[in-house]
């Protein structure tokens, strides 16, 4: 089986522009659970909203794959299974290297969605001497000190950063020098890079912080629209409240002066 290091996906070459790549994998997926159900064919539509896009969006990224589907009749979706895998790379085998086996680490190294996916973690690195040895995931945690040989025995062109954020730049560092090209950051850092190396960053902490302000603008315009309600509401005239019943029974609630 080809590995990463000597095959990279043609997705560039072929002119498929980043917006379009960013959304395969949700095609993917979208189209991998329709598999899954068994189901042979699916409209732009029924597609578009399973993967959370509109059908014009997504007849237009199609098109860069060359697949424009059958009118009447919709997309095959084995095919467009296969097609995006290939367009993405995931017929190959990619070897993938953790560094940073704390909590977020070794859950990455449990988590069964690589292998499925076309990416094997060759190899759990962390620069704690007492993790050398220990079996995460049912592979051993191998020191720091071995990375730049596990990269070049495994031919690893993809590595994943887990570390705390003062380790993640040295550690990127380490991984270019050993031949990766593509780094997967976990850590709540920026790297800097050079041309030619792709990093993709995931922070959690800026999801949750994004998802607050949306939950502090619901909350905003939830406020303004009872506030405006009171406001055209008509006002309370002193002959209206005067013939509310009070707690007693026909007392009146505003007594006069």
């Amino acid at each position: 089986m080809a590995t990463g290091r000597t095959h990279r996906p043609a997705t560039r070459s072929r002119g498929i522009p980043e917006a379009t790549v960013a959304r395969l994998p949700l095609y993917l997926r979208a189209l991998t659970a329709l598999s899954e159900r068994s189901v042979p064919t699916v409209s732009s539509e029924e597609l578009a909203a399973a993967a959370g896009v509109n059908s014009a969006k997504l007849r237009k990224d199609f098109s860069y794959l060359g697949s424009y589907g059958t009118r009447g009749v919709g997309y095959d979706v084995e095919y467009l299974v296969y097609q995006i895998s290939r367009e993405l790379g995931l017929t190959q085998d990619w070897p993938v290297v953790i560094v940073g086996i704390g909590n977020l680490g070794a859950a990455l190294a449990n988590y069964g969605g690589f292998a499925s996916r076309g990416f094997r973690v060759a190899a759990l690195i962390d620069a704690d001497p007492e993790m050398a040895g220990k079996p995460v995931a049912g592979m051993p945690v191998q020191h720091t000190d071995e990375l730049e040989k596990i990269i070049e025995d495994n031919g690893v062109s993809i590595g994943v950063i887990a570390t705390p954020a003062g380790a993640a730049q040295q550690v990127s560092e380490r991984l270019i020098a050993a031949g990766v090209t593509s780094i997967l950051n976990f850590a709540p850092t920026v790297l800097t890079v050079p041309d030619g190396v792709d990093v993709r960053k995931v922070d959690l902490s800026i999801e949750l912080q994004i998802l607050a302000f949306h939950e502090q603008r619901k909350a905003g315009e939830g406020a303004a629209a009872e506030a405006a309600a009171a406001a055209a509401a008509p006002p309370v005239t002193r002959a209206s409240a005067a013939s509310r019943k009070g707690p007693d029974g026909d007392v009146p609630a505003v007594m006069p002066a």
